[in-house]
């Protein structure tokens, strides 16, 4: 039976108000993976080697040498950015992730402006990796990047429209493919090292490519490169968006979350430190074509072979991306944030226990974007993820406090000393951030809130009131 809870005139919410699937509630989604298949669907979305080959370049353009070394301390950051969701993800397991999490511990109205960041951000990424594709492709076949990053995004939908333990195994498959592509450019770099182990200390970028002339990196310009690292390493935290998928998620979902970030932090950051070291010199290095230097190392059919897996890594980038996605919208329609006929269809589940119409939702725009100018979504993903972070971390400064501070979760060591060490590096690292992007992001949330107090508002007892499905933990 459903138990349902009166808003408090604060609009902080009460204890979870947790729902089964009678009354009219969407159904619920079914549990059928564990730590092994929620870390291979997890660690798929963080997909370190598509974050390699496709963000890294451009890393290596903006900071040089200096990517291994800011990568490595967006790596330290994660950590308890982890911790973080690892507490909050267990006391609070919601296919709503984050939105869910912080709406339950500091109101409706945070959780609203927490469900578009983070809606913004899985409905972006999946198109900004599914365009990097053709270049992986162009050893074998001339493709068009536009129509090939869409070709990948209705890949992705049709996938996430199937079964979830099948998609993890499937994820799982292309996701060894990956990391085998990843040792091999980590092993020909170590052994074609032509610059000293000095540069990742001393970080230097390139200032003219014509001349060859360089200048050590600046640490304002390492500090701006942060987002894109925190970027680079984002997609651990899928684990919470899978909390009711998971069996036994009170102890799942942590382990899950520390496990991916691990991974991912190896298989990323130690083929980044190999490259660094095997190109011929920093020019070389911030051109950023990978394939090239592989190929120089060994011949055209290693790099093609590489670029071949990198492409199925993309596609199962997208595949997870899709599948997290439409976790966050189907909950936001079990939640009533849109007018009920809306509701109505992003709450429906398909025999394979799959939100269909809400992956529909999340695939078929991304296919669209992919013919879109996407350069400058890069950056507002990055301030995003650092804002998302920044809000989590806040969030779990109240975990522990009222009916909260007995529940049942997994408890961080060391707190609150990490959380207000993660909020402290979080304010300094969106302080350094492009300001375009920062007020495209402050755009974006002014339309949240004007669409709160317009419509969600005035309905608090009828709309977006976050609910927690029972769980079997």
């Amino acid at each position: 039976m459903a138990v349902e809870s009166t808003p408090l005139p604060s609009e902080t919410l009460p204890p979870p108000v947790v729902l089964d699937d009678a009354g009219g509630a969407p159904a619920p989604l079914k549990r059928s993976i564990g730590v092994v298949g929620g870390t291979l669907l997890t660690l798929s979305c963080l997909t370190p080697a598509s974050s390699l080959f496709v963000i890294v370049p451009g890393m290596f353009a903006d900071l040089g040498s200096g990517t291994s070394p800011a990568l490595v301390v967006a790596a330290v950051l994660c950590v308890g950015v982890a911790f973080c969701y690892s507490e909050l993800g267990t006391l609070v397991p919601s296919a709503g992730g984050e939105y869910a999490m912080v709406g339950t511990l500091m109101g409706r109205f945070m959780g609203w402006l927490v469900f578009v960041i983070a809606t913004a951000v899985v409905m972006v990424v999946p198109p900004i990796m599914a365009l990097g594709i053709a270049e992986y492709l162009t050893s074998i076949a001339t493709v068009d990047t536009m129509w090939a990053g869409a070709a990948v995004m209705i890949l992705a939908t049709i996938m996430g429209l199937l079964d979830l333990r099948a998609n993890a195994w499937v994820t799982g498959v292309f996701l060894g493919l990956e990391v085998v592509a990843a040792a091999i450019v980590a092993f020909l770099g170590f052994a074609n090292a032509h610059q000293s182990a000095s540069t990742l200390v001393k970080p230097e970028v390139v200032t003219d490519a014509a001349a060859g002339t360089t200048d050590p990196l600046k640490m304002g310009l390492l500090i701006a490169g942060m987002a894109g690292a925190l970027f680079a390493l984002q997609g651990f935290s899928t684990a919470v968006y899978l909390a009711e998928e998971m069996e036994n998620p009170r102890r799942t979902v942590s382990r899950t979350v520390l496990w991916t970030l691990g991974l991912g932090g190896v298989i990323l950051i130690v083929p980044t430190i190999a490259i660094s070291l095997g190109a011929p010199d920093q020019a070389s290095l911030a051109e950023g074509d990978i394939l090239g230097l592989v190929e120089g190392w060994s011949n055209h059919g290693t790099a093609t072979f590489i670029g071949l897996c990198i492409a199925l890594a993309i596609v199962n980038a997208g595949v997870v991306m899709v599948i997290q996605g439409s976790r966050v919208i189907y909950a936001s329609a079990r939640d009533r944030a849109w007018p009920e006929p809306i509701n109505r269809a992003f709450g429906k589940v398909n025999r394979f226990g799959s939100p269909w119409v809400s992956t529909l939702v999340m695939g078929v725009p991304g296919a669209l974007l992919c013919f879109v100018n996407l350069d400058i979504l890069g950056e507002v993903t990055g301030v995003a993820v650092a804002a998302l972070y920044l809000i989590v971390a806040l969030a779990v400064l109240v975990a522990r406090r009222g009916v909260h501070k007995s529940g049942r979760a997994w408890r961080m060591p060391l707190w609150p000393v990490i959380p207000v060490l993660l909020i402290a590096a979080m304010i300094y690292v969106l302080t350094e951030q492009p300001v375009r992007a920062l007020e495209i992001t402050g755009g974006m949330m002014l339309m949240a809130a004007l669409y709160w107090v317009l419509y969600l508002r005035s309905r608090q007892e009828t709309r977006w009131n976050i609910k927690l499905m029972a769980d079997d933990s």
